[in-house]
């Protein structure tokens, strides 16, 4: 039998376990774009426990995973407007994923509103923040337009950034499940 002080206290161990898990993927980088952005493996721990203990958990743990990638990842900013937007902002959404608590295919649906969210932060930072840099060279291709020059470089290493999250999701979803859906909570 478990009460709300243990459950509370099991949330807050496992929220700090997830952002260290997160923190060290983080360092594991399968590429890296030039101004910031990497491929990695890292959102995964922060959606899975987002599914586990629903939105405001989730907000929370993903708040302080961008906190942390922005203390410790050698913050590429230009001012405290990207800092803002591409660490604490853009990290947060990823708890939205708590919005599909106990749903079957929860962390699916969840991975993908997550990722979006995150994406559309970076994108409006790319649009507003970054829009100083244009034109701007990427992959051999020259942007005069901040709007598709951050549509194409934050698309670059999300969109892979999902596709792996998912990919991920999908091999630890049988083994995983019952904690996938929280079952082991009740």
């Amino acid at each position: 039998m478990t009460n709300k002080s243990h459950l509370r206290v099991r949330m807050l161990c496992e929220g700090a376990i997830m952002v260290a898990l997160s923190q060290i993927l983080a360092y594991l980088k399968l590429a890296e774009a030039p101004n910031g952005g990497s491929i990695t493996v890292a959102m995964f721990p922060i959606l899975l426990f987002a599914v586990r203990w629903g939105l405001t958990p989730g907000l929370m743990v993903g708040f302080t995973f961008g906190l942390l990638q922005l203390i410790f990842d050698g913050a590429y900013a230009w001012g405290w407007q990207s800092m803002l937007l591409d660490y604490l902002v853009a990290f947060t959404p990823l708890g939205l994923a708590g919005l599909f608590k106990g749903k079957k295919w929860g962390i699916f649906a969840g991975t993908a509103l997550g990722c979006t969210c995150r994406f559309l932060v970076h994108y409006i930072s790319g649009v507003t923040v970054y829009k100083i840099l244009a034109p701007t060279a990427f992959l051999n291709w020259t942007f005069s337009s901040p709007s598709l020059y951050s549509l194409v470089y934050n698309g670059s290493y999300m969109l892979p950034n999902t596709v792996i999250t998912l990919v991920v999701a999908a091999l630890l979803y049988a083994p995983l499940r019952k904690y996938m859906l929280g079952q082991d909570l009740q």
